[in-house]
This record gives structure tokens, sequence and C-alpha cells, in this order.
């Protein structure tokens, strides 16, 4: 299978980049956010595909980094999304949104992509939840969001109760649960010590969602 293609972007439309790799032209069909980071024609880009092979197709899917097609292959193995059905939510949310999204359970941010229904978005969470969950240490330590903070799912690691609690606090009161995620990673990130107080963990919370 072909891991990635490096050339020069020789079009870009819809969906769709053409790729010149060494004089050859390769379709490459890439998401919407992709799409938006693209470089522009006539310069250098490398994507990391996906390969999808039928009878009588053989069809590449490209992503600037491997996070989003490591995304991408996470959520075609859920029953009823195929590859555009992937697409369309890389599409629509960043890999961070994403995996908050599955994380707290968040079913309604996931059935804002084009062709996902309420009945798809809920089996996302339900299956791909498990396969994102990591260490608390993985979480504060940077990059990409891989962990758990399943307070808001209704479900507790035991890790950090105060984190959960103050997720399930900021939920109770009427707050988005990826927000409310995103809200308490924000904390801990900036200030540790919060974690071990869940009243001044919720207190900072609520300052970062206005």
């Amino acid at each position: 299978m072909i891991a990635y293609v490096n050339g020069i972007l020789e079009n870009i439309e819809e969906g769709l980049a053409v790729i010149d790799v060494n004089g050859i032209g390769v379709n490459v069909f890439i998401s919407g956010s992709t799409m938006d980071r693209m470089p522009g024609i006539g310069e250098a880009v490398k994507l990391y595909t996906y390969t999808n092979v039928k009878e009588d197709s053989f069809t590449l899917f490209g992503f600037l980094s491997r996070d989003e097609l490591n995304l991408f292959k996470m959520l075609i193995t859920v029953n009823g999304i195929g590859p555009k059905g992937g697409l369309s939510i890389l599409s629509v949310m960043t890999p961070d949104d994403l995996r908050f999204a599955i994380l707290a359970g968040d079913s309604k941010s996931l059935s804002k992509a084009p062709g996902i229904g309420k009945k798809t978005a809920e089996r996302i969470t339900l299956e791909l939840r498990d396969k994102l969950k990591v260490s608390e240490d993985e979480l504060l330590g940077g990059g990409a969001l891989a962990t758990s903070i399943s307070g808001a799912a209704g479900e507790s690691d035991g890790v950090n109760p105060a984190r959960d609690e103050a997720v399930a606090a900021l939920v109770a009161l009427g707050y988005n649960s990826t927000d409310s995620m995103k809200a308490v990673r924000k904390v801990l990130a900036s200030s540790p010590e919060a974690g071990d107080d869940t009243e001044r963990l919720l207190k900072l919370a609520l300052k970062e969602m206005f």
C-alpha cells in the first residue's frame, strides 16, 4: 500500500488534490480541513495516505499529518462509516475536537458532519471511546489530546476524582460536555495543583468558559 504521496500540488478542488509525483498526476481525496491548509499550486506537499481498494477502484485518501490519518483509520472501523464518512467528520472537526467529542459522548457535535446521523454518531462514541483512553500523564504532557476525562459521560477512571467531578459539574450547569472537558484540561495544564481541589478546579474552569 502507499504510505504517503510527496510531490508538487498540481491542482486542487473541492475534496480532491492532484499531486505531481515525478511527472505522474496522482488523485488524492482530502477533507475540507486538509484543503484549507494545503499549500499553493506549484508548491511541494506531502500527504499521508490511506489506500482504499475495491474490485473496480483504487482510491487514495490523504492527510497532512499522521495524527489525522490515524483518526481516519479509527473512524472507518465503525460499522456504517466508510472513507467518505470519515472525511466528512474530519472536515468539520479538528483531531482534538474529535477526540473530545468521542470521549465526552458528544454525539450531537459528531452529527453536524454531513451524512452522519444521530445513531451513527452515537455508535462512533460507543465504539471508539475506549480506544482513546490513555494515562493522565499523557494528557498533561502536551501534544494532541489522547486521554479520557470521562466524568461527562457518567464514568470515572479513578485517576483524578476532582477532574471528573469538575467536568460533571460543568455539564450539570448546562455547558456542552466537550467544552467542559476542554476547559478542565486547560486549567490542569496551566495549574496542575488545582487537580487536588474540585472547588478550585471548577472555579478556574468556569472562567475558561467565558
